[in-house]
């Protein structure tokens, strides 16, 4: 957990976090929704591409089943918030997920902590490490505190895939990564379409399909 570049990632969160909430103070209202709804077409874009990276269909159909029954049940999304005080603000709970699913659920998350941990490569996760600062900027200015939280999400996700880096190497097979993607891209797809107010999708409730994805992945190689 105490990797370098885990540190590093997630101290790229919080200070992008704070550049971007200390910002957002200055933008006015008409200019925060500006980039609400650029976010929301970059998120719907990044979706769409990642969906097709897919190797199986129906891992990716069976991942957001189960892992959507699970967080519906468990009514996640609103635990979100109540663990940490802001069940009551809507920009919280969104600017949380929002940059969780964007830090920590592509491929560059699992090859470069994997890397990491066997191979001491850090180079992945620090290139990761730019790419969400600049985010995190962006993303407070919008959705301010839930963003900085967010940096958690990293520390604990990128934090556990390197100390079992090990075990989890077979990750890194196309198939696991394929069906990671396409299962993280609709969930991306679907924060989309809520932050442009099309639907409102409790996308929270769909975290535990990212955990499910590899658990069918390997059944279905199994066949």
């Amino acid at each position: 957990m105490l990797n370098l570049s885990v540190i590093v990632n997630t101290i790229a969160v919080l200070v992008g976090s704070a550049m971007g909430i200390f910002g957002g103070k200055w933008l006015s209202a008409k200019y925060r929704n500006v980039l609400f709804k650029v976010i929301g077409l970059l998120t719907i874009g990044l979706g769409i591409k990642m969906f097709f990276e897919y190797h199986n269909a129906l891992v990716v159909l069976g991942s957001l089943a189960i892992g959507g029954i699970l967080g519906e049940t468990f009514e996640l999304e609103s635990k979100i918030g109540k663990l940490t005080g802001k069940d009551k603000s809507e920009d919280f709970v969104t600017g949380f997920i929002t940059a969780t699913l964007l830090f920590v659920a592509g491929p560059m998350t699992v090859i470069g902590s994997i890397k990491a941990g066997v191979e001491g490569n850090n180079e992945i996760i620090f290139l990761k490490s730019l790419m969400d600062g600049i985010s995190s900027v962006m993303l407070a200015a919008s959705f301010g505190t839930g963003v900085l939280f967010s940096a958690i999400s990293v520390y604990v996700v990128q934090g556990g895939l390197v100390s079992l880096a090990s075990f989890l190497s077979f990750l890194q097979q196309p198939s696991y990564l394929g069906d990671f993607s396409g299962t993280g891209g609709l969930m991306l797809l679907a924060l989309g379409i809520r932050l442009l107010e099309i639907k409102e999708i409790k996308v929270g409730n769909f975290l535990p399909a990212l955990i499910i994805s590899p658990v069918l992945t390997f059944i279905s190689g199994m066949f």
